[in-house]
């Protein structure tokens, strides 16, 4: 299951990527906001990332104007490694060197096209999971606990 929320500047993003979803038949959960009223990106960061702490939902897919502050906000749940993306080589090595679990996009930044390439990459690459880039994902995940990284 994905986990997708926004804001109101992220949600010029949000239907394209569930067009996305169902060509690739993934189940989602959309948590909103459906408004383009405003509203504030970290508790819509907040709620998407909890759901993929959790186990509840597998990975998450969060909107806001530039994809920078709602990713903020989901990585300061533990557990989460989000990354923004504006490019598809970058949404491709995030997911295979970083394992990352959360991928946020800006409305302001990308365009709908853009997006919906950079979000199948995103989706569709596994996670390498050598023994280099476990090792240095399980380092990121013990900054966490205070285990500094060497």
């Amino acid at each position: 299951m994905i986990v997708l929320a926004n804001d109101h500047g992220g949600l010029v993003l949000k239907q394209p990527i569930i067009e996305v979803l169902e060509t690739l038949k993934l189940p989602y959960k959309d948590l909103g906001t459906n408004s383009t009223e405003s509203t504030d990106y970290p508790i819509w960061g907040y709620r998407a990332a909890k759901l993929v702490a959790s186990g509840a939902c597998e990975r998450g897919i969060i909107f806001c104007g530039t994809g920078i502050g709602i990713s903020l906000a989901a990585n300061k749940v533990k557990g989460i490694r989000c990354v923004v993306c504006t490019d598809c080589f970058s949404a491709q090595m995030s997911r295979a060197h970083n394992n990352a679990n959360m991928l946020a996009l800006g409305g302001r930044v990308v365009g709908p096209d853009l997006a919906k390439m950079i979000a199948r990459i995103w989706l569709e690459t596994p996670f390498d999971g050598g023994e280099r880039h476990s090792r240095r994902v399980d380092q990121i995940m013990g900054v966490e606990t205070g285990k500094e990284p060497v």
